[in-house]
């Protein structure tokens, strides 16, 4: 996926029969989504633009697209994530981060101890985590918050972890108990 792309929504279920269907939006203001322009696939192939957009609940809103009049057309759709150029969007704020901007990211220790790299930034609900791959092994989930994520140098394509004792103790115990 190139970074030129960012992903701000993905399309959900039909509502109703005559073409809408709901859309969850990933941007801070859900009907912002509406005013970047024509939204595409991760290929860039395939253009929608929103008609109407009204919200549903929270994140979710049920948007009418041009050239999609009934229910199979909009089921058609489901599950499609959604993406705009980048120049569309508004510039960061200080400590403000596009996840596509993180993914990719060497991750190090205070030290310079290299933990891995940024595969995902997920969130499962409860803040967003950071997965990072280690060269070797099973990739680790760490909380993005300025404790765990002290520093992010976008400049020099890095940046420090200082994991959670609980996640710390969790590795040692592991380690622990493998045989030499």
């Amino acid at each position: 996926m190139p970074k030129a792309l960012i992903l701000v929504g993905m399309f959900g279920a039909p509502h109703g029969v005559r073409g809408d269907i709901r859309l969850k939006s990933h941007t801070s203001d859900p009907l912002a989504i509406a005013c970047y322009g024509a939204l595409t696939d991760a290929a860039g192939a395939r253009r929608f633009e929103i008609v109407t957009a009204r919200v549903l609940r929270s994140d979710i809103l049920v948007v009418r697209l041009k050239g999609i009049e009934d229910r199979a057309a909009a089921a058609a759709l489901t599950n499609l994530e959604l993406y705009v150029p980048r120049d569309k969007l508004p510039p960061t704020e200080a400590e403000e981060f596009y996840h596509a901007d993180l993914v990719g990211l060497e991750a190090c220790g205070p030290d310079g101890e290299r933990f891995g790299r940024v595969v995902a930034v997920r969130n499962f609900g409860a803040g967003d985590l950071l997965e990072i791959a280690p060269p070797t092994g099973e990739a680790r989930l760490l909380p993005f918050t300025k404790t765990v994520v002290p520093v992010v140098d976008l400049a020099a394509g890095r940046l420090v972890v200082i994991p959670p004792r609980e996640i710390e103790a969790e590795n040692d115990a592991q380690g622990a108990a493998e045989p030499a």
